[in-house]
């Protein structure tokens, strides 16, 4: 025993008793004798408080370790996803819609027409004798203009004169027998035939006479014709013969031709169309200027006179006159004009830039930024263009939010990166002017 215990020592190469005393133990076992002095003593217990403690801590520790890796990268990952969803979104510069001014001028391009223009035809035929007015001439109401030689004519009204002279002596000789058979049929020294007879005779005699004196008015008033007068006061604008020339009235199915052209340019005419979406508000009194290439720096006041009260199908415009004075002779007929026309709103209009329209399938739409920064594409109605400024009639109220040059791919609901740009109202659109 000693040898096996000092055998297994010497194999224990730090020289502990470990391995003895386990012998021992295992021997004091064996034999149902358990000894008491060779029992170790039993582990200190820690108290409960002192462990929940260290387990606290333990938490905290590995908490702190676990947000210091996890909180920075929530940070990150929802740092990333805001700015991935800032870029998707479209930067868009929005202003806000303008109104248009309660009065409003439309530009239109129109025609000068004198207020009377007249050709002046021949009734008579023959050759011309002479004209007195050449053109350019102002002339009066009744003034001799030209003088026509028709010897035809006058000899025909000579043969009437003398036919009516034949029909009032056979006239008179007709009435001298009715009153003397009238008389003697009292005294029933004629027949009632012979009387009846001479009182119808009478009665034919009385026809021819008023026959033969129509006829005679007839030529003349032919023979009348044969000088030409002004029918008005005016300008003569055409003169389209001259001395000699054959003149044919047409009246025997020859080619008729004007002699002159004449016009009154005292007061003008003026007329334009006016499209359907002002034609309620061009009405009767407004005022009108024109303006020509001309007269820079000139305006002419007219004023609206009278409408077709009609729409033209094919233009879908109101066709309107209005009438300028002209008492000085400065404006001339056929002259072009630009007539600036003042009308009265009669529905409150917006304006808004050009490169806001969208042009859908569907139709013209404005996109609209919404308090939510999403967009709306709003339907409108397009009035006149202003060139970088476009009036819009319905469908905006003033208050929106319009989206300048928005992407062509935008779409209801889209999320928007907002700038605001502060414009003012350009000075076209509050003139109102439209060519």
């Amino acid at each position: 025993m000693m040898n096996d215990t000092k055998l297994r020592s010497s194999n224990n190469p730090t020289g502990s008793a470990v391995p003895e005393v386990a012998d021992r133990r295992e021997r004091e076992n064996v034999g149902g004798h358990e000894s008491t002095a060779a029992t170790p003593a039993a582990p200190r217990r820690r108290s409960p408080g002192r462990n929940a403690a260290i387990l606290l801590i333990a938490v905290v520790v590995v908490g702190l370790l676990v947000l210091s890796g996890v909180i920075p990268r929530l940070r990150a990952r929802k740092a990333l996803a805001a700015e991935t969803n800032e870029l998707a979104a479209p930067t868009v510069l929005v202003v806000q819609p303008k109104r248009g001014a309660p009065s409003q001028e439309i530009i239109l391009p129109g025609n000068i027409q004198a207020f009377v223009d007249a050709p002046i035809y021949a009734r008579t035929n023959g050759y011309l004798k002479r004209w007195y007015f050449d053109i350019g001439s102002h002339v009066k109401q009744g003034q001799l203009l030209a003088e026509i030689e028709s010897p035809e004519v006058d000899q025909q009204l000579s043969q009437a004169q003398a036919d009516l002279g034949t029909a009032t002596a056979n006239l008179h000789l007709s009435q001298l027998t009715a009153n003397r058979y009238s008389d003697l049929i009292t005294q029933d020294a004629v027949s009632q035939q012979e009387t009846d007879n001479a009182v119808s005779d009478l009665a034919s005699k009385n026809t021819v006479v008023k026959s033969s004196q129509a006829n005679v008015d007839r030529l003349k008033q032919l023979v009348s014709f044969e000088k030409v007068y002004a029918p008005f006061d005016g300008i003569v604008t055409a003169r389209n013969t001259d001395i000699g020339q054959l003149i044919d009235s047409g009246a025997s199915g020859g080619q008729a031709r004007s002699l002159f052209q004449v016009a009154a340019i005292n007061k003008l005419r003026v007329f334009i169309s006016v499209p359907q979406i002002y034609s309620q508000a061009a009405t009767p009194g407004l005022t009108a200027d024109l303006t020509f290439a001309e007269f820079p720096g000139r305006r002419f006041q007219g004023k609206l006179v009278r409408t077709s009260r009609a729409i033209d199908p094919t233009a879908r415009t109101l066709n309107v006159e209005v009438d300028v004075d002209n008492a000085w002779g400065e404006l001339l007929p056929g002259a072009y004009t630009e007539v600036h026309l003042k009308l009265k709103e009669s529905m409150p209009t917006m304006t808004v830039p050009v490169s806001a329209l969208l042009f859908r399938q569907e139709g013209l739409r404005v996109a609209v930024a919404k308090g939510d920064n999403t967009a709306v594409l709003e339907p409108v109605t397009l009035g006149r263009d202003f060139g970088d400024f476009a009036e819009i009639t319905t469908g905006l109220t003033g208050q929106e939010r319009i989206i300048i040059n928005p992407p062509d791919s935008i779409i209801d609901g889209e999320r928007l990166n907002i700038q605001t740009e502060k414009r003012q109202t350009p000075a076209v659109a509050s003139q109102g002017g439209q060519k």
